[in-house]
């Protein structure tokens, strides 16, 4: 069976090197030049841009890209399963239904699953990893694809950001509210509804944030001695180890993994974002 991914899961190239998972990668714009994510722009490279004030854009898979790998993968008799960034966040995951729909009427024996995981960031990358490890354990193609997206429908998001006014340029809030809330630190949580961002409270201060956001978490996720607790950071290594301290001591995970949010979803939240993703009950 045939894992492909794209990247808005915020894995690492050298995880898809490593479990030989297909990566398509979103593509990125940035000084008028266009990169595709993880394999020809780095996360440093994204983030200095944004701190020189630069608003890189953003666009998806190509039809072409998805056409050539889905005929591939008819040609091949292998099955595929395609675990795709929300809908509701790109364009990308309804290019690649359009995409596997034209190889159908020349491959109808093609057996490829599309799963809308309505997942971002590294909630996307936790269902990627466990269907590394489902594939590793011989699980059938059907149950896969069933307990992948359970999985993906039960994923949570948590996350507060650095600068209100990355999220106002995406319009995902007012710019006036990204004023008076950069004036008196207001710090939002966000998390995901049907795969769109939704504002859910507002915090004053990180600190504040952050507590809020573990009582959520216990709230919604209950007992997390078996859970694996993701969290993404854009590029600050020091605020997602205070978070990560602060869940562990809190919570007692059964693991906490963590990544960079990645150039595509770092250039609509900026600087200063922390990202943390876990099953609910």
């Amino acid at each position: 069976m045939k894992i492909f991914a794209d990247s808005g899961s915020d894995l690492p190239k050298s995880f898809f090197d490593k479990e030989d998972v297909h990566l398509f990668p979103l593509r990125v714009l940035v000084k008028g030049v266009e990169y595709e994510d993880i394999i020809g722009i780095s996360t440093d490279q994204i983030y200095a841009a944004i701190g020189e004030g630069e608003q890189p854009k953003t666009s998806q898979v190509s039809l072409e890209i998805f056409l050539e790998t889905f005929e591939q993968l008819a040609k091949s008799g292998e099955e595929g399963i395609y675990l795709a960034f929300s809908s509701e966040l790109s364009g990308t995951c309804q290019t690649a239904i359009l995409a596997k729909n034209q190889v159908l009427e020349n491959y109808p024996e093609l057996k490829l699953a599309i799963i809308d995981t309505k997942c971002a960031s590294y909630g996307l990358g936790l269902v990627v990893k466990e269907a590394v490890r489902l594939n590793k354990s011989d699980t059938g193609f059907d149950e896969a694809v069933d307990k992948l997206t359970k999985m993906a429908y039960s994923m949570e998001h948590l996350f507060t950001v650095g600068d209100l006014n990355y999220l106002a340029k995406g319009g995902r809030v007012s710019k006036s509210s990204a004023f008076m809330g950069g004036l008196l630190n207001i710090k939002p949580i966000l998390n995901m509804e049907d795969g769109k961002l939704v504002p859910l409270e507002k915090t004053r201060g990180f600190k504040k944030a952050t507590q809020r956001m573990i009582a959520i978490m216990k709230e919604r996720g209950g007992d997390f001695a078996n859970k694996t607790v993701g969290i993404s950071h854009s590029n600050d290594e020091e605020l997602m180890k205070e978070v990560k301290a602060a869940i562990e001591d809190k919570l007692q995970p059964k693991n906490i993994e963590t990544t960079t949010i990645g150039a595509v979803i770092g250039a609509h939240v900026g600087r200063g974002t922390i990202a943390i993703f876990f099953t609910d009950k």
